[in-house]
């Protein structure tokens, strides 16, 4: 746990990772020292169609988890893989189910169905637009750059989503395999949650927002009437994306950057940030609703 720079302590959780129970590389203990090790509170081991209940290995927090996946490998025939968190009890899916049965399950269990890597899936908002429950999205997802696809970056689904009235909680996180020093303890996220907090309460935590998604750099999105800013850790770069497709000062860059706003116009509706730090390093703010 840190204080972030309001004073607020945080948790650095990684919700999204793979053992030798499915594709990992590594045995569930290995895993959880090496993000022990790198400090982190919580990790949720998602194998798949393996689920895991909550716990502790080897002192690290486990919270509840799996992955559902279905489609195969042709993004064109939909593709869907759909994480199970903080569940009180087993899903049971049968492997012919889809993605609204799987979110059923998941949701009917306590859990949060949490969509994954929709840019490495191909999904599209047409596809997405009937599903009711689902509780996050994946806007960074390490291992869809460190592996394959080179498709770990989601903005595009996540705004497009966004135009259509579905603002999407928005965590990164690792979707660990290899362990080759490429996809593991990259991306997480920092939630304001206490650590004796339960699962529902982390769950809850998420839903309501109370996180950052980052690789490093702290970014914290604050709204005052029409002017929105951002307050972050030393950047290079503040970039403000809304369903506006154009408008002006919108990107900063410069050297040690902490500050960055903007004026919102009256058709906009959302709003998000990032950040880059000078290594190279992201973070992304939740995206806010204008309309409220």
């Amino acid at each position: 746990m840190i204080k972030d720079m309001f004073g607020t302590n945080r948790l650095k959780i990684n919700l999204h990772l793979h053992t030798t129970q499915s594709d990992g590389h590594k045995t569930p203990e290995e895993a959880a020292a090496i993000y022990r090790e790198a400090g982190y509170d919580i990790i949720a081991i998602t194998d798949h169609w393996k689920y895991r209940e909550s716990g502790a290995i080897g002192g690290l927090r486990t919270l509840s988890g799996a992955e559902y996946n279905i489609g195969g490998g042709n993004g064109a025939e939909g593709v869907f893989h759909i994480l199970a968190l903080g569940c009180s009890r087993e899903p049971h899916i049968p492997r012919e189910a889809g993605p609204q049965a799987i979110i059923d399950a998941i949701n009917g269990c306590g859990g949060m169905a949490v969509l994954a890597h929709p840019a490495w899936s191909l999904n599209t908002v047409e596809q997405t637009a009937g599903l009711e429950g689902i509780g996050a999205t994946e806007i960074y997802n390490t291992v869809s750059d460190a592996g394959e696809s080179s498709r770990p970056y989601s903005g595009d689904f996540v705004d497009a989503s966004a135009c259509r009235g579905r603002l999407y909680p928005l965590i990164a996180d690792d979707d660990t395999h290899y362990y080759n020093g490429e996809d593991e303890t990259a991306s997480y996220i920092m939630l304001a949650c206490g650590p004796q907090a339960t699962d529902a309460e982390l769950l809850e935590a998420i839903r309501r927002k109370a996180f950052y998604a980052t690789q490093g750099p702290e970014i914290h999105l604050l709204r005052e009437g029409n002017r929105v800013t951002v307050k972050c850790s030393p950047a290079v770069r503040i970039s403000f994306f809304s369903n506006a497709v154009w408008a002006r000062g919108r990107c900063f860059r410069g050297s040690g950057l902490t500050e960055g706003s903007c004026e919102v116009q009256p058709f906009e509706t959302f709003i998000r940030a990032e950040v880059t730090d000078a290594d190279g390093r992201r973070a992304w703010s939740n995206t806010m609703d204008l309309r409220q």
